[in-house]
Formats: structure tokens, C-alpha cells, sequence
């Protein structure tokens, strides 16, 4: 006999017993350990169906709210007992009632045999640890905690912020270097005895008795006293997510806690029988026999963590709908936005289309609808066509429709005439790919049969939402990719933009343009400019646009195409 297990339980007293009758069955000593706020009720059952095992012991009962002393004072009688009745015992191993066995108690106890004089105890100094949660590492060591942290949170910061303003330190006693480390240990008969019987116990415990957390730093600053042969591992494998609650395992999770080849694992869930069953059975695993690392599966850890805290890029839902900017990529997948395109060129999303590949959209964010490709009135995912619905979540809207689309690259026109909740959206996202010609919308109102008045107007209302438009994209922290070129600049020479619109959609093809759209007809369309600044109104964005028909950009010269050969 060389191993016995002190067991700390305070709920599924069904599940403890069977894991400690397995134990004892394998002829190692358990001492029990029951939270004093357990219902007497299931304290006896659990009593009751242990009652036939002579090496099975239970300890008096304590209080053992978390992060408080009760936890170690439990320990220390329940080790005590061990090391009183079971004089066979070399190494005391220390669990939970939601721990289960992950190898064959030989195996345990094989290990332990070729490491008699070895604890294996997590115990690191204060200054090396970089998991403690609540930003408390020496401090546990130097102010009083007498409020509880999970039923006094409120006393329990105002009390902690009194201390630290008025300069208050404990003195910790002499000799004592403050460890901490996980509070699942495998300790020598020597090294515990030597804790236990310390001649200076009395005043180390009432010491301790007022540190946080005691039971993640009692053992573990003790140990380095009185043994100088101490792995700073433990054997048990207890894993903690960012928030530093424990993750517990599933019947799912069975080839992954055979993976860490560690003898113990916590926190097995109640109700997973497969894993109850597979590891009572005592069968040893093909897999199984290697030194118990746990770091094997923190790369697993790691990564559920990440998908945990971060999700997936451009996924929104109810159970992590992220604060701004704590997105992990705001939108899916890659996507172009065009500004003016439409307006400068005839049958400007079919072209693209053709040239690309792509989905091309028509304006997303018109007042009227959302004008989809070909016409559709739903979208993938159900996304409708109704403006009142689009309008209610604008940026939801757009992060849906990538998301639903993924794997298709997406392209859609915007201009002033949108709603325009979503420029600082686009403006943000690293995935936008914003090309806007400004003053595009001057070439539809100098189409239109309105009333040059009411032209004047919706001119001014337009190049002042553009305007602004035009100012987010300038702001320095700006993801978007971004191009913007005057009307006037774009249509002296429109295939360069072009085939770098091209090269940017599909940059495997990196084929030259061998044609382009057709541009808009702009016969008198530097008159109409000119009428506007005659009334008033002065078109900043078009840029320097000629009022004469020969004086750049006249009938004449827009006759030609203009190919690449």
C-alpha cells in the first residue's frame, strides 16, 4: 500500500462514493471530507453506502465556502486521520468529489513507487504567476480579507481599496515565502507529517487564516519548508478558462482527458456516465502510460478559449454579442463597396460581374428597398428585401449577409442617397474595400426632369452627405482599404481605377482589361455644372470639370473606346 486520497466533497455525494469506493476497492485508503452545508440527509446515504469498506474514513465535517480557510482546515484533519490510521501510506493524494480517475490505480501507484521521496505539488512565488484571476497576487499575502468575495463583493473592494489608500500591510512571519499553485497535490507521508507537526503551526495557520484564497497557497508555501524535492506539477488534471472557473468535462471529452495522460482529472460533470464508466472500470487504455503532462491538450484549451472570448470573425449571436470593438473581425469575409460607379458608367454591375465573378449587388442602403443582385427580393440566410426591416439593424444587416455568403465575394454600390448608418462601419472594417468617385450623383440629377431648383437642392443635400462621407474615410484610424478619385479625374482616365478594382476582386486572374463599361453620356454635362454654380450652389467633389464640350472631356473624344490592346 503506498497511496491513500483525502477527498473533499460537498455535492453529487453519489458520485464521490463511487469514486472512492473504486479506490478503496483497489486498496487505497480514502478519508472523506463532506461540506458541513450538505443536507445531513445525503451525508448519510453517502455514509450508508460506503459502510462496508474498512479503509475508508470520514473526517469532521467543516464549512468550506470557497477562497476561505475552511478548505484547509479540512486538509489538515482529513490528512491528519490519514496518516493516524492508515501507517502504510507514502503518498497522500489529494481530490475532489468531482475528480475521477483517468488510469488504473497500479499505474498510480507504480509511479509513485519509483518516486518515494517526491511531492508533487504546483508551487510557484507569486512574482512567476500569471494565472491568478481578480488582481490579487501578493496582496493575498498583506491585507485582511474578512468579507467573502462571492456573497460580499461590494464590502469586500471597498475594504481591499481602504487598505491599499491607507498604506495597510500584514507582516508575513518569518521563514515564510509565499507560494501559490493549484490545490490538487500528491504529498510524501514525510513532507505532510512535517507540515502538520510543525512546532509554529498555531501561529502559521491564524497567519493564513486571513490570507484570499488559502487553499491555493497554505501547502504550496509549506512544502518548499520542509522539502527540498518538490515537482511543481500536479498529477491531477484541472483545467480554468479566462474568468478562472474550472471547465468541466463531458462524455465527448474522453479521448482528450486520455490525451494528458494524468492520473486524476477535475471537474467531471455528474451525469457523464461514459466517463464514469470507462475509467471505474479499471481496464487500462492503449494510449495510456506516458509521464502526465497536461500542457498536451492547452494548445485544445487555448484555442477553445480564444473561440470562446472571441468567436468567429463577422459572427454575431445571442450568446456573445461582443462589445465595440472587442469583435474579432468585424464582418466574415472580404467584400468591395462603390461609390458613383453606377452613375458613371451604363450597365456598370453586369460589367463587373462579368469581369469578376463576384455577386454584385445594386444599392443596398437605398430608401426604397434593398436592391439585391438580379432582382431578388430575399437573400440567402432570408435576409428580405424591406428597407423598415434592413433599417431597424443596419449593420446587422450587412454582417448577416456576409456571414451568409462566405466563400462568394460580395459587391454592392453606395452613395449619399443611402442610408448612411453604416459609414463609420465600413470605414473600420479591414474586410471593406471602399472605391468612391465623388460627385457621381451629380450625373443622375443631370439626367433627371426635375425642376432646376429642386436640382439645386438635392445637389447641396447631396454633396453634404458626401462630404462627410468623404471625411470619415480621411480619419486616422481607418482599416477599410480605401481609393477616392473626382468625377472629373476618374473619366480622364478610367481604365487604370479599373483594373485595379479588377486586380483587387480577383487577384488570381491578373489578366488586363481588354474592355471597359461603357461611360455615361456627358454631352452638356459641364453646362449643368455650371448652371449650379450660377444659382448658387458650387460642386466641390465632381473637381475640374471643363464647361466647354471641347475643352477635355467632349462627345468627340468619349466617342472613342477606350481598349487596351
Amino acid at each position: 500500500m503506498s497511496v491513500g486520497f483525502v477527498m473533499l466533497c460537498h455535492n453529487d455525494l453519489t458520485r464521490a462514493a463511487q469514486v472512492a469506493r473504486h479506490w478503496a476497492e483497489n486498496d487505497c485508503p480514502v478519508v472523506i471530507h463532506v461540506d458541513r452545508r450538505t443536507k445531513r440527509k445525503n451525508y448519510d446515504q453517502m455514509v450508508q453506502a460506503l459502510a462496508g469498506l474498512t479503509n475508508v474514513r470520514f473526517a469532521r465535517r467543516y464549512v468550506c465556502e470557497w477562497g476561505t480557510w475552511g478548505l484547509v482546515a479540512a486538509t489538515q484533519d482529513a490528512a491528519t486521520i490519514m496518516l493516524r490510521d492508515f501507517g502504510q501510506v507514502r503518498h497522500v493524494f489529494l481530490a475532489s468529489g468531482a475528480c475521477a480517475p483517468l488510469r488504473p490505480v497500479d499505474e498510480l501507484r507504480a509511479y509513485l513507487d519509483a518516486r518515494p521521496q517526491t511531492n508533487f505539488i504546483e508551487s510557484v512565488t507569486t512574482a512567476d504567476v500569471g494565472w491568478t484571476v481578480g488582481g490579487l497576487d501578493i496582496e493575498r499575502f498583506t491585507l485582511r480579507f474578512p468579507f467573502s468575495w462571492r456573497k460580499q463583493r461590494y464590502a469586500f473592494d471597498f475594504y481591499v481599496g481602504l487598505q491599499r489608500r491607507i498604506g495597510f500591510r500584514r507582516r508575513i512571519p518569518a521563514g515564510i515565502v509565499p507560494h501559490l499553485g493549484s490545490q490538487w497535490w500528491c504529498l510524501t507521508r514525510q513532507t505532510l507529517t512535517a507540515i502538520l507537526q510543525n512546532p509554529d503551526r498555531p501561529a502559521i495557520d491564524a497567519y493564513f487564516r486571513r490570507v484570499w484564497i488559502p487553499d491555493e497557497s497554505y501547502f504550496q508555501t509549506m512544502v518548499r519548508q520542509v522539502s527540498g524535492n518538490v515537482e511543481s506539477r500536479s498529477l491531477t488534471l484541472a483545467k480554468f478558462d479566462f474568468q478562472g472557473k474550472p471547465h468541466v468535462f463531458y462524455d465527448d471529452h474522453l479521448s482528450l482527458l486520455r490525451k494528458s495522460d494524468c492520473f486524476v482529472a477535475r471537474k467531471i460533470w455528474s451525469q457523464a456516465d461514459k466517463l464514469y464508466d470507462t475509467f471505474l472500470s479499471g481496464d487500462p487504455a492503449p494510449d495510456l502510460g506516458g509521464e502526465p503532462n497536461a500542457a498536451k491538450i492547452d494548445r485544445l484549451f487555448a484555442k477553445a478559449v480564444e473561440r470562446r472570448t472571441k468567436g468567429r470573425s463577422g459572427l454575431y449571436m445571442q450568446s456573445r454579442h461582443p462589445n465595440h470593438d472587442w469583435e474579432n473581425g468585424v464582418t466574415a469575409a472580404p467584400y468591395s463597396v462603390f461609390a458613383g460607379f453606377a452613375d458613371v458608367f451604363d450597365n456598370w454591375e453586369k460589367w463587373l460581374v462579368k469581369s469578376t465573378g463576384a455577386r454584385v449587388h445594386g444599392h443596398l442602403y437605398a430608401p426604397d428597398r434593398v436592391h439585391f443582385a438580379q432582382g431578388e427580393t430575399s437573400f440567402m440566410g432570408g435576409l428580405s428585401d424591406s428597407a423598415a426591416s434592413r433599417d431597424y439593424r443596419p449593420l446587422d444587416f450587412l454582417t448577416n449577409l456576409l456571414w451568409n455568403t462566405r466563400g462568394e465575394r460580395q459587391c454592392f454600390q453606395f452613395g449619399p442617397a443611402d442610408n448612411q448608418a453604416i459609414t463609420y462601419f465600413l470605414a473600420r472594417d479591414p474586410n471593406a474595400q471602399i472605391s468612391m468617385v465623388t460627385g457621381g450623383w451629380a450625373l443622375r440629377l443631370f439626367k433627371s426632369n426635375l425642376d432646376f431648383a429642386d436640382i439645386r437642392r438635392e445637389a447641396a443635400r447631396l454633396q453634404k452627405i458626401e462630404t462627410d462621407f468623404a471625411y470619415v474615410l480621411r480619419l486616422p484610424w481607418v482599416k477599410a482599404r480605401v481609393r477616392v478619385w473626382s468625377l472629373a479625374e476618374f473619366v480622364e482616365n478610367p481604365i487604370e481605377p479599373l483594373q485595379a478594382i479588377v486586380d483587387e476582386i480577383s487577384p488570381r486572374a491578373m489578366r488586363r482589361l481588354t474592355e471597359a463599361p461603357i461611360l455615361t453620356d456627358l454631352t452638356g454635362f459641364g453646362q449643368f455644372l455650371q448652371a449650379l454654380r450660377n444659382q448658387g450652389m458650387q460642386p466641390t467633389l465632381v473637381g475640374d470639370f471643363p464647361v466647354s464640350e471641347n475643352g477635355g472631356f467632349g462627345a468627340q473624344q468619349r466617342a472613342r473606346p477606350y481598349l487596351v490592346q
